[in-house]
């Protein structure tokens, strides 16, 4: 358990977007494995179930619940003219004088902060590795609905990673 116990921790965490629920579904996985413990035991693959056991309950469970709240999901957001978004171009450098792990724990916040509907594709695909077909089989969704919930959270997640400029200052130490 203590080896695995980040990695299923991390997939469920970024599935879900929930401290909480994540701890839940962790708990759930290592029950499986303890109720699997005798052909676990020599399983040179121990690593892959437990990743796919926690990728599968964590989307289990936001099925439970999507229904609940597919009301809301549905209406237009305030302000939405029903037009297209614009893509924007993000800089390479968007990151730059950023420290690694402060990357990271800034991408997952940005992830918990993305709708569910955006955030498990993405997750799905970039953390998981899925193809966009075999997302769109789990999510029990449209292919094309995959590719425009992945592009609008990137888009999404580009915005929230953007940090805010700094003013300008001249010689002086003064606003320019």
């Amino acid at each position: 358990m203590r080896a695995y116990q980040d990695m299923v921790y991390s997939t469920a965490a970024r599935l879900l977007g929930n401290d909480a629920q994540a701890e839940d579904i962790a708990q759930e996985v290592f029950l499986k494995a303890y109720e699997n413990f005798e052909q676990l035991r020599a399983s040179a693959t121990i690593g892959g179930w437990l990743k796919t056991v926690a990728t599968n309950l964590s989307l289990n469970h936001l099925t439970r619940y999507r229904r609940r709240w597919r009301l809301f999901a549905e209406l237009p957001e305030s302000g939405s003219s029903g037009a297209p978004e614009t893509l924007f171009y993000v800089p390479d450098t968007l990151c730059d004088g950023i420290a690694a792990d402060e990357r990271a724990r800034g991408l997952e916040l940005a992830l918990r902060r993305l709708p569910v509907h955006q955030r498990v594709p993405l997750v799905l695909y970039h953390f998981e590795e899925l193809s966009y077909q075999d997302i769109a089989q789990r999510l029990h969704v449209s292919l094309a609905k995959v590719k425009t919930d992945i592009q609008r959270a990137r888009l999404s997640l580009a915005q929230l990673l953007q940090r805010p400029a700094l003013p300008a200052v001249n010689a002086a130490g003064g606003p320019a």
